[in-house]
């Protein structure tokens, strides 16, 4: 007598709304709170330590009717730099893209120096990103360099 393995869907399929995949399991819930997901009202699925081929585990968030702006995007890059963006139209995917750091990072992060001029004064903070791999930024004003474990969302 064969044994049927049944396949199921982990996460519940989404109609329109973004899906954020392949999130490192230990960055999930700060790339939920970079998003402020708790603030909507909009249906949201979070699925973490799910089966990845690519990752071993991954973390996967879904949200209904809800779509990202670009500064949105670059403070997930911060926290899990290689995730992807699926954004679901009529429960397929109609555009992919995979999250990376921009050139510069302007009033996300904030300067890590207690002397820097951005934690003195009333003004943007602005980073220059000087290794994507490792996200390692440079403050623009102080120069500070600060590696992906010690950056300090605002």
């Amino acid at each position: 007598m064969a044994i049927e393995k049944k396949k199921e869907l982990q996460v519940a399929a989404l109609e329109n709304g973004t899906a954020i995949d392949h999130i490192p399991p230990e960055q999930l819930f700060k790339v939920a709170s970079l998003l402020e997901l708790e603030k909507l009202n909009n249906p949201i699925t979070i699925g973490n330590n799910l089966q990845s081929k690519k990752m071993g585990t991954k973390g996967v968030i879904k949200i209904a009717d809800r779509f990202f702006r670009e500064d949105e995007i670059n403070r997930i890059a911060l926290v899990a730099p290689n995730v992807v963006l699926n954004i679901i139209r009529d429960y397929e995917v109609s555009e992919k893209k995979r999250v990376h750091l921009p050139d510069q990072i302007i009033d996300i992060v904030k300067c890590n120096n207690p002397k820097c001029i951005t934690n003195n004064e009333p003004m943007q903070s602005r980073f220059t990103v000087i290794d994507r791999e490792k996200a390692t930024i440079k403050c623009h004003y102080c120069e500070r360099k600060i590696n992906q474990k010690d950056i300090i969302i605002k």
